[in-house]
């Protein structure tokens, strides 16, 4: 049985003293959750997010790594660095580092590969545009993003990651996909993981669903047989909606 996993990307909000206060108010909210609960706060917040998670059963997340160690990379941060502040999982690929920042699939594999090589847990990223999503191309598109970004990794590290299907279409504008969608194209991806690695890895890597998650959906979404958890936005910024999510 695949262990659920929640993760609260909170995106570009919340001041330190507000990622403090939001911690501290969904500390007890989620302690005892079924699920593997993890919040991603904006770098400059890890810190502060670190010493009041302390003791609590909620992991730390970053929102981006760089592939290098160190260098002149103005504006980027190392898995080391990230490992230092106690971050343990760090989200590679999302649908906006793709849109407004130029990701690409090859700088989605080098960050997730340089993520593993520093023992964090990489939450990768795939997931179409409603063009795409229209014209039939789904399973293509999300095929070829899964395969490059997880290129040259053994199926041990493929096992052990987390893999996020947001369809873009459903990201900030009120649309889901129905949970019958979400969870034919989870599966889909998970038979291409066991084309890359073996049905055993197949089995066992965490595939959540990133696409408008929110308190009022959870349930139906993760009593789907292919869904392990929810990549959550919006309603991660409120604890009580996160909680719900977490206990769905």
């Amino acid at each position: 049985m695949r262990r659920p996993i929640i993760a609260g990307n909170w995106k570009m909000n919340m001041t330190p003293s507000q990622t403090e206060g939001l911690i501290k108010e969904l500390i007890p909210l989620v302690a005892d959750a079924a699920c593997d609960v993890v919040v991603c706060p904006p770098a400059c917040c890890l810190p502060t997010a670190r010493a009041a998670l302390r003791g609590s059963n909620i992991a730390l997340g970053a929102q981006n790594v760089h592939w290098e160690k160190s260098g002149a990379f103005t504006g980027e941060i190392s898995a080391a660095m990230l490992a230092e502040l106690g971050v343990t999982y760090v989200i590679v690929g999302h649908s906006e580092r793709r849109q407004y920042f130029g990701e690409t699939d090859e700088t989605v594999n080098k960050r997730a590969l340089a993520a593993l090589a520093a023992g964090l847990v990489p939450i990768v990223c795939v997931g179409e545009s409603l063009e795409v999503r229209e014209s039939g191309g789904t399973e293509a598109l999300v095929q070829a993003q899964t395969e490059k970004a997880l290129s040259g990794m053994t199926p041990e590290q493929i096992a052990g990651l987390v893999i996020a299907y947001e369809p873009v279409w459903a990201i900030g504008t009120g649309r889901t996909a129905t949970r019958e969608q979400a969870n034919e194209t989870i599966g889909f991806l998970r038979r291409v993981v066991a084309q890359l690695a073996g049905a055993e890895t197949a089995a066992a890597v965490r595939i959540q669903y990133g696409g408008s998650m929110n308190a009022a959906n959870a349930s139906s979404l993760m009593e789907m047989p292919e869904i392990d958890g929810g990549l959550i936005g919006g309603a991660s910024l409120k604890p009580q909606d996160f909680a719900a999510i977490v206990h769905h």
